[in-house]
């Protein structure tokens, strides 16, 4: 079917016809995942079934065993401060079997890199930063200043030398200093 039409012939050199039809195909990404001979096709809302498959065997030399289409409608929509409802144009698509023999994977165009490739290399880019900061650091007067007690090595200790112990709270004292017991009292029973 084709109702495109063409200019009007003019003297001068042969003129260059090309018939195309009106129709296109669309390639879909499977949703929900089907059996790997099925393929789905958005589709011009002209075409019938008999066209989709002549489409595809005719042009592209895809066998095709088998067209089943739906109309998904369009969505209605409220234009905000203008009052009146749009629709979208509604949808044909197309599901076409091909044969048992013949498996249909959708092309993955945009590979994406692995998280643990990327993940690794911003790792040891940043382990070069570090270590570089470090070295550019160690020879710095003002960050281990001569004149200033540096602290002491507690490794190894549980508590620092010469501290005296935590000091109880002040509320515990008052009460042990009342005579009230340390603990709350429960109930029995």
């Amino acid at each position: 079917m084709s109702t495109r039409w063409y200019p009007i012939y003019q003297k001068g050199n042969p003129q260059l016809r090309v018939f195309l039809p009106n129709f296109w195909m669309k390639l879909l990404r499977p949703y929900p995942k089907q059996l790997p001979n099925v393929v789905h096709f958005e589709c011009s809302i002209e075409m019938t079934k008999f066209d989709i498959k002549n489409y595809l065997e005719k042009i592209y030399n895809v066998p095709v065993a088998d067209v089943r289409t739906r109309i998904l409608l369009g969505k209605f929509r409220k234009e905000i401060g203008k009052g009146y409802v749009m629709k979208d144009d509604d949808i044909k698509i197309a599901y076409v079997t091909l044969p048992k023999t013949t498996k249909f994977e959708f092309p993955d165009l945009f590979k994406k890199k692995s998280q643990d490739e990327e993940n690794l290399k911003s790792l040891d880019d940043a382990k070069k930063a570090f270590k570089g900061y470090i070295k550019r650091n160690t020879d710095r007067p003002d960050v281990a200043r001569q004149d200033m007690p540096q602290p002491p090595n507690f490794k190894g200790m549980t508590t620092p030398p010469n501290l005296p112990e935590f000091p109880q709270s002040v509320n515990r004292k008052r009460r042990e200093a009342k005579g009230i017991g340390g603990s709350m009292p429960t109930r029995k029973g």
